[in-house]
């Protein structure tokens, strides 16, 4: 993946988290309490994974 299409995946997720934290705030059941909090864990682990890309191939990695 090139910087830009990892730039767009990030943002991507970071909605995605954000709405997760919504849906996890707003939630009146158990179910949708916890696809909110699937995708906060979702959004933030991948953007800490793309950091952490990011940063192997800034050292000389692949």
């Amino acid at each position: 993946m090139d910087h830009a299409s990892e730039l767009v995946f990030a943002v991507l997720a970071t909605v995605l988290a954000v709405l997760g934290l919504v849906l996890w705030a707003k939630a009146h059941d158990f179910a949708m309490a916890w696809f909110g909090f699937g995708l906060v864990v979702f959004g933030v682990a991948f953007d800490f994974f793309l950091m952490k890309r990011h940063f192997d191939r800034a050292e000389g990695g692949r």
